[in-house]
């Protein structure tokens, strides 16, 4: 068995009681990681959202010359500003933009960019090059480095399996379905020696570290509260178990979570509307608690997605694309809207080019918020100047 199909097994709550053999319960509670105020929490939109349509170019006429079936009426967008605004299902977010919290970092993609899903999420989450293959990801790396040994809550990953983002040489991350539907081990801790089997004792070390992370993961709910409403969505529910860590000083460096959905080859305006207004929602409780305890400053949320879709619209919606924007909500960012307006009119083979690349987007989170040279996990150190 390798190793990501083992965690997908072991590093999963989905339900019922943690029962682990007693030589597993010989890893004891240790803080290693190297504790700082911030925090990145993630929101990946699986699909391929529709940039053009979240953030629209509402002043271009070659918006509505393209996209006759799906462009947005130009009265219908909010927080209009420069030619740009926000998709009306978003009203919150333009709101949080408005007080200065939201960054719009438009036209992110990379070169020779890949139209499929699978791939382009890998390309996403281990930041690597179109043509380029890496086993690990770009966070499991950073932690790998930030952590002593293991940390099994450096990183926390809200879903039902393992994320490659999270994947590094050390089980420096716990995925959680539902926090609430495991519970503490016993306290006794028994004396076990690690073996000559070195399978074995990597078994030992993942499943202690899912033990341990579960006792971590109870601590921190326990001494923490929920004062806002959540949406009864499962991004929702997950931003609100992630606001609840936060506020239990769990100390992860990383949380990550996801909302699928934008695959929007068909019925596009409706399903766009309901993926984004439940975005919103759940976006804003998030925001509110966290301004509320006084945490905002020490939490980052990105918003982004593993491609945006075409230009030119289908009939009913969009086909697979290139270039979308993100969002950057709290940790003091500048509330700026960054690049250029989409070029409608310099198209490649009918896609948006993109004019960031995102890991520009992540060496400017690791240099500014963590305070970590992204050189060290093969990231250029060629930051965006602006965000923070």
């Amino acid at each position: 068995m390798n190793r990501r199909n083992f965690l997908t097994l072991t590093g999963t709550f989905t339900g019922g009681t943690l029962l682990l053999p007693n030589f597993l319960h010989a890893f004891g509670s240790q803080r290693n990681i190297i504790i700082g105020e911030q925090c990145l929490v993630f929101i990946q939109l699986n699909g391929g959202n529709d940039g053009l349509n979240t953030f629209v170019p509402f002043d271009n006429p070659l918006y509505y010359e393209l996209r006759p079936k799906i462009a947005l009426d130009k009265n219908d967008i909010i927080g209009r500003n420069n030619g740009m605004g926000f998709h009306p299902a978003l009203k919150d977010l333009a709101t949080i933009q408005q007080s200065g919290d939201l960054t719009v970092i438009q036209n992110v993609g990379y070169p020779e960019p890949n139209r499929s899903h699978f791939r382009s999420q890998e390309i996403w989450q281990t930041a690597s090059g179109s043509k380029e293959y890496v086993s690990n990801g770009w966070l499991g790396r950073y932690l790998d480095l930030q952590c002593n040994e293991h940390e099994p809550t450096a990183g926390v990953n809200f879903d039902s399996i393992d994320n490659l983002s999270l994947k590094g040489n050390e089980p420096n991350s716990i995925t959680v379905k539902d926090p609430n539907r495991f519970k503490m081990r016993n306290n006794t801790e028994d004396t076990v020696k690690l073996s000559d089997n070195p399978q074995l004792d990597f078994v030992r070390k993942i499943a202690g570290s899912v033990s341990e992370g579960s006792d971590e993961i109870q601590k921190a709910l326990s001494k923490s509260v929920t004062e806002i409403t959540y949406p009864k969505t499962a991004l929702g529910k997950n931003l609100e178990w992630i606001a609840r860590l936060i506020k239990g000083n769990l100390n992860s460096k990383v949380y990550y979570t996801s909302q699928g959905g934008y695959d929007t080859h068909d019925n596009q305006i409706n399903i766009h509307q309901r993926n984004l207004g439940e975005l919103n929602d759940a976006i804003f409780s998030f925001y509110s608690e966290l301004r509320k305890a006084n945490l905002l400053q020490n939490v980052t949320l990105v918003i982004f997605s593993e491609f945006g879709r075409r230009v030119r619209d289908n009939g009913n919606g969009t086909d697979h694309g290139t270039a979308a924007p993100m969002f950057i909500i709290g940790g003091s960012n500048k509330g700026k809207v960054m690049g250029k307006n989409p070029n409608l009119a310099d198209l490649d083979n009918g896609d948006l080019k993109h004019e960031i690349d995102f890991r520009r987007v992540y060496a400017t989170l690791l240099r500014n918020k963590m305070d970590f040279d992204p050189n060290r996990i093969a990231i250029p150190n060629n930051p965006l100047i602006g965000i923070f």
